[in-house]
């Protein structure tokens, strides 16, 4: 299978890297600055267990010829919209789109660009970034990726996409649930998101501060409230699994979203916190700790276009 994946940041370059180095048939889709530098210097992925290099296949906008049989889309949530045009040529009539973004709205915005049939559901947990060289770094041994059908099914289709996952440097899983896992994934991602950003620190800083615990249960109520109105089924197991996570006091876990704040960058807030805002007001529902973080994040952002 041809493979497409859009954007080579820490996230598309780790995982497109570790399918390359597979032997897997992997092109980038990327911009002109980071396009250039890895036809020079190549991609570096520093990892726990040592440094990984390759010579990445990459095209730009305007370059694509013919269909793939697979896109990875792996772009931050907010650059989705500028990468539809020039991913388009890209998709054809058996083409597999399998975003890997945070929160829900891009399932919507591929299905009315491209189709229903041709979406299916992904997530990915990993914790990296690039260095000031541009180097991928793995932060800790944490790399998962699952992905599914969005009805559930067991197609041939999404089998054929397991097997090309399978033992390509990562851990990789089917799921005949990805919807819910999707959901579960938002409401960790978006609580620790509101956590750390509003309080301007790592979980163990928030937890062990007076009235710290408090908080943090109180926004995951406020974040399990607004994705059980629009259909997720509450696991109590994972939920309580989410609030021993995010109240520990030794943690020093951080959000991608809290990291990418405090180096001043562009930050994925109305994808994980402000679809939750807009879903709690068409529904009537109170979620005054994430208005705050919207609020917050809001000035945040003004403040940097102003710069």
């Amino acid at each position: 299978m041809r493979m497409l994946v859009v954007g080579a940041g820490a996230t598309g370059g780790y995982f497109g890297g570790r399918l390359a180095l597979a032997g897997r048939d992997v092109t980038f889709l990327v911009r002109g600055k980071r396009a250039a530098a890895l036809r020079s210097e190549g991609m570096e992925i520093i990892t726990p267990s040592g440094l990984l290099k390759l010579q990445p296949q990459i095209v730009e906008a305007g370059e694509i010829t013919r269909p793939y049989d697979v896109i990875l889309i792996a772009v931050k949530a907010f650059a989705l919209g500028s990468v539809l045009e020039a991913l388009a040529p890209a998709v054809g009539e058996n083409t597999l789109i399998m975003p890997i973004l945070n929160g829900m709205k891009h399932l919507e915005v591929l299905t009315e660009r491209f189709g229903k049939n041709v979406v299916i559901g992904g997530l990915c947990k990993i914790a990296g970034t690039l260095d000031e060289r541009g180097r991928i770094v793995q932060l800790s041994p944490l790399h998962e990726m699952t992905y599914g059908e969005l009805d559930g099914s067991a197609s041939e289709r999404i089998t054929r996409l397991d097997r090309l996952f399978q033992n390509a440097g990562f851990n990789a899983r089917l799921s005949l649930n990805i919807i819910s896992e999707m959901w579960e994934k938002w409401l960790l991602l978006a609580s620790l998101g509101a956590i750390t950003c509003l309080m301007r620190g790592n979980i163990g800083q928030v937890a062990s501060a007076p009235g710290g615990d408090e908080f943090a249960r109180a926004v995951i109520d406020e974040v399990l409230a607004v994705l059980v109105s629009v259909g997720y089924i509450r696991r109590e197991e994972y939920l309580q699994q989410t609030i021993g996570l995010l109240t520990q006091k030794e943690s020093v876990q951080t959000s991608s979203m809290y990291r990418d704040l405090m180096q001043g960058y562009e930050i994925e807030a109305d994808q994980v916190i402000g679809d939750l805002v807009s879903i709690a007001g068409r529904g009537g529902l109170s979620v005054p700790l994430l208005r705050a973080t919207s609020v917050n994040l809001s000035v945040y952002r003004a403040a940097r276009d102003n710069i």
